[in-house]
């Protein structure tokens, strides 16, 4: 690859900042977000979604931009205008209906089109349906340059592969599949990829194959998640543990290891949405993919349902109980709260009459109540409930002496299947 590469990451959350730090040991980068607070923090070397620790960002950290190797952060469109490489890492929400947000890629992509040069390539990270790359964000890009695809300007899609709090597989330790608009800036994409990733990088023969191949990744996982989590509802009319089902049925050496459970989070959760939306737009009603949706919408209300149940069994009283639920993150050791299904948990528990108490050592209270309008504690509470919930397999929690939070007959339900012996209940 040439020498005179500058990129610009656009978007330093989840997925921008680790990609972002990691082409900044090799290349000259700018991260751009328009979050100034977000900007402010990390010039600071101060990364507040915990996916990067202090220390290694600030040894990548430059006070400036230029063309030194490193990396600077701005909300300054002009920082970014000498780059010929721009990489969009914003997120593609669905809205309250579920159906596909683009705004995100929308802004993001009007924002790089006021900057783009002729020869510069444009690659997309975020989540879609395929098409979205080149049918919905390349015309934002050409109408606001003045520029023709393909002509003066290019394109690629790299889809990314973050997992939130992991910090064994991270970025540069899972393959990257890669894309172009054209077979030689497939190619560049690659090489340019190539530089940092030591898992290796695959080269789809089309944007569209790589945007598919991304969007079914978490779509499968999703129908996987969901067929068990049926299986915990029939099983538990049967009254048979399901973990001790999977455990033996995971004796075969093809058993796929799923587990009951929420699924929340900015992908899996989210991406088989887009899938289905696009495919209806062809006329195909997609019936196992909106199925496998359903059925994990519908666990929050399930588990609060057997919550429910057990207290009545046990003799509490329902209406103004006290309850606690331990995290509220989507997953645990980590403090994304994004679409996190423990919120459905928590509504259908307030709907019960039961009063909620949430503590969660990762959570930012101001972010929870921003997002939900629900008031969590980073502190453990100093008294006891009728009923806790283990929500979020935070370590914290599995340490913690639960007895000091439990009176004589407090009901102990275990959501992840991680406490082992003395639950009343677990899904």
């Amino acid at each position: 690859m040439g020498t005179n590469i500058k990129i610009a990451v656009v978007g330093l959350g989840y997925v921008g900042l680790p990609l972002a730090r990691l082409f900044a040991t090799k290349h000259a980068v700018v991260g751009f977000d328009i979050n100034q607070a977000r900007v402010t923090s990390l010039q600071s070397g101060v990364d507040t979604t915990l996916e990067i620790d202090d220390e290694t960002l600030q040894k990548v950290l430059l006070k400036k931009s230029g063309d030194s190797i490193g990396l600077y952060c701005t909300t300054t469109l002009e920082d970014i205008a000498d780059c010929n490489y721009y990489i969009i890492t914003v997120p593609t929400p669905v809205d309250k209906n579920n159906r596909p947000d683009l705004t995100p890629l929308y802004k993001s992509s009007e924002t790089v089109g006021k900057v783009l040069k002729k020869g510069d390539i444009v690659i997309y990270e975020s989540t879609v349906y395929p098409g979205v790359t080149e049918e919905e964000c390349v015309p934002v890009l050409e109408k606001i340059s003045g520029l023709r695809f393909n002509v003066d300007f290019f394109a690629g899609y790299s889809p990314e592969r973050i997992n939130p709090g992991d910090k064994e597989h991270t970025v540069e330790k899972i393959l990257k599949v890669t894309s172009g608009s054209t077979p030689e800036i497939g190619q560049k994409v690659n090489q340019l990829y190539q530089t940092v990733i030591t898992a290796g990088t695959y080269l789809a023969p089309t944007i569209k194959v790589a945007e598919a191949a991304k969007v079914i990744e978490n779509s499968q996982r999703d129908i996987n998640i969901a067929f068990v989590n049926e299986l915990a509802k029939i099983f538990n009319l049967m009254d048979i543990d399901t973990h001790a089902v999977l455990e033996a049925a995971g004796t075969k050496w093809n058993f796929l290891p799923f587990k009951p459970g929420l699924v929340g989070g900015h992908c899996i959760g989210v991406d088989p949405y887009y899938l289905a939306q696009r495919a209806q737009e062809f006329g195909y009603h997609p019936e196992i993919i909106l199925a496998g949706r359903r059925m994990n919408d519908s666990m929050g209300d399930y588990v609060a349902s057997q919550v429910v149940k057990l207290m009545i069994k046990k003799g509490i009283v329902v209406n103004g109980a006290k309850l606690l639920m331990l995290g509220i993150t989507f997953k645990e050791n980590c403090p994304d709260v994004r679409n996190t299904k423990i919120v459905d948990v928590i509504t259908a528990l307030t709907d019960y009459g039961i009063t909620v108490s949430i503590y969660d050592p990762w959570a930012n209270p101001a972010e929870v109540q921003h997002e939900y309008g629900l008031t969590t504690s980073v502190e453990m509470p100093h008294q006891k409930f009728d009923a806790l919930v283990l929500g979020v397999a935070h370590q914290e929690f599995l340490d913690l002496d639960l007895s000091q939070l439990q009176n004589s007959n407090s009901l102990l339900y275990d959501v992840k299947g991680v406490l082992g012996k003395g639950v009343d209940g677990r899904l």
